[in-house]
This record gives C-alpha cells, sequence and structure tokens, in this order.
C-alpha cells in the first residue's frame, strides 16, 4: 500500500494504493498505523507523496457504492483515524504532492505542516459537495486550520479544484516545485525543520493544534452522528452511485 525510504533522518512514505491512492478502510488503517510507528522511531520527520500524477484520489467512492450504510458506518471512523494521526503527528510532517490531491485526498494533504506542490502534474480542491456528502467534523477543522479563513467558504462550497499556480494564490499550498525536483525540495525542507528541537517541536505543533482538539471535543461526536447518518441516507447513497456511474462511463 506504501513505500518506506529512509533518507538519514528523514523518511519518506510513497502511497501506491491501486492507481489513485483512493482512501478505503484498509489503506487508512495502514496508513495510520505506519504514522503510528513513525511517532515511536527515531525519524526525525516525514515525508508524504504519492506515485505518478496522483497524490491521493480521496475517498473510494465505489467501495462506499457497493458497500452501502454498513460499510460506510465503518470507513468513517477509519478515515478519522488516519486524520488525526498525520494531523497530530509530533514530528515535522512534509506533504510532497505529486499529482491530483482530491476531497479526502486534499485534506490527507492538508493535514501536513508544509505543502509543497510540484507544477503542472494536478489539481487540489475538496469536492465532497459536488457528492452530496457533508465533511467528517475533524476533516473540517483540519482545513478551518490549515487555509486561509477568506477562502475556506469557497474551497468548502463550491467544489472546485485549482491547479498549482492558483492553489498558492489561494493558500491551498506553501511551495511549488518543478516535478522531477518535487521530492528533493521536499526532503530538503523535512532536514531543515528537523534541526528543531524534538520536544520544542511536538510542543509548539501540540499548542497551534490545541484550538482543533478543543473544537472535536466540544462538539465533535455531535458533528459526527449527524455527518455519519447524511452519508448513509438513501438519497446520498443515491448520488454516489450516480456519480460513480458517471466516472466509470467516462473510463
Amino acid at each position: 500500500m506504501f513505500e518506506t525510504a529512509a533518507h538519514g533522518p528523514i523518511t519518506v512514505l510513497t502511497m501506491r494504493h491501486g492507481k489513485a491512492n483512493a482512501l478505503d478502510i484498509e489503506f487508512c488503517e495502514a496508513l495510520a498505523a505506519r504514522f503510528a510507528d513513525l511517532r515511536a522511531s527515531d525519524t526525525r520527520a516525514v515525508v508524504l507523496t504519492g506515485q505518478g500524477r496522483m497524490f491521493c484520489a480521496g475517498v473510494d467512492l465505489k467501495r462506499l457504492s457497493d458497500g452501502g450504510a454498513d460499510y460506510i458506518r465503518a470507513f468513517l471512523p477509519a478515515l478519522h483515524k488516519l486524520y488525526d494521526a498525520v494531523f497530530f503527528h509530533p514530528k515535522p510532517v512534509i506533504a510532497a504532492i505529486n499529482g491530483h490531491a482530491i476531497a479526502g485526498g486534499a485534506i490527507l494533504a492538508t493535514c501536513a505542516d508544509r505543502r509543497i506542490m510540484a507544477e503542472r502534474t494536478g489539481r487540489i480542491g475538496v469536492t465532497e459537495l459536488l457528492v452530496g456528502l457533508p465533511f467528517p467534523a475533524l476533516a473540517f477543522e483540519i482545513m478551518r486550520f490549515a487555509v486561509p479563513p477568506r477562502y475556506l467558504p469557497e474551497f468548502t462550497l463550491s467544489g472546485a479544484t485549482y491547479d498549482t499556480d492558483e492553489a498558492m494564490e489561494r493558500g491551498w499550498i506553501d511551495e511549488t516545485s518543478e516535478p522531477q525536483e518535487l521530492l528533493e525540495d521536499a526532503i530538503a525542507v523535512a532536514r531543515e525543520m528537523a534541526e528543531v528541537s524534538p520536544p520544542a517541536f511536538a510542543q509548539t505543533k501540540k499548542q497551534l493544534r490545541a484550538a482543533v482538539r478543543e473544537r472535536m471535543a466540544a462538539s465533535g461526536a455531535a458533528t459526527d452522528k449527524t455527518v455519519t447518518d447524511l452519508w448513509c441516507a438513501p438519497e446520498a447513497q443515491t448520488r454516489i452511485g450516480a456519480y460513480v456511474a458517471r466516472v466509470l462511463a467516462k473510463k
């Protein structure tokens, strides 16, 4: 599902889950477990990237459509666990966005401390509402934390995706890189961030993200109950099935 490579104190995780690195239960659980292992390891920073022109296409909607409500009720906690593991990871995390980062894939990239995107290789954005699916509580809070407030309504409500220049202008990403230099640039940023005292970095990162934990503690469970019910509703199931059918028809 992913490959691990050590570059001195830096670990590079390359997602290799099918053609699109689509998020399903197994992939979410495996990647979350890998981040848990890295938390306890000697690794000083993590670079997360994808393959070819795909960083992550988001939730595997075909699995959602085929599995129905039972699958969704098992999947959403696994998705939450993945976002929690990456967003609250105490060490520096750099997203080397090599291609498309769509919907849940855009949120996965946004979990990182820094986001570097290869130029002219893909688009980034959250398209959940185009499928008729509201955002799980932690996914929304991660976006609220990471993107400029002036663009949050546009990002979440429009379902738009952005090329590299537009993403940089709007704050979806922090830097751009030539495709052939992306991994090298991301590792260089990781090395720079890893030079900071690990306990000091972890504590500061914890403070930066404290408001997200507080909002999740206050209302996350209630929000996720509502979101789960909406994802499992017959109307949502119909929209997911129709969207999958359209995508497969294009192929």
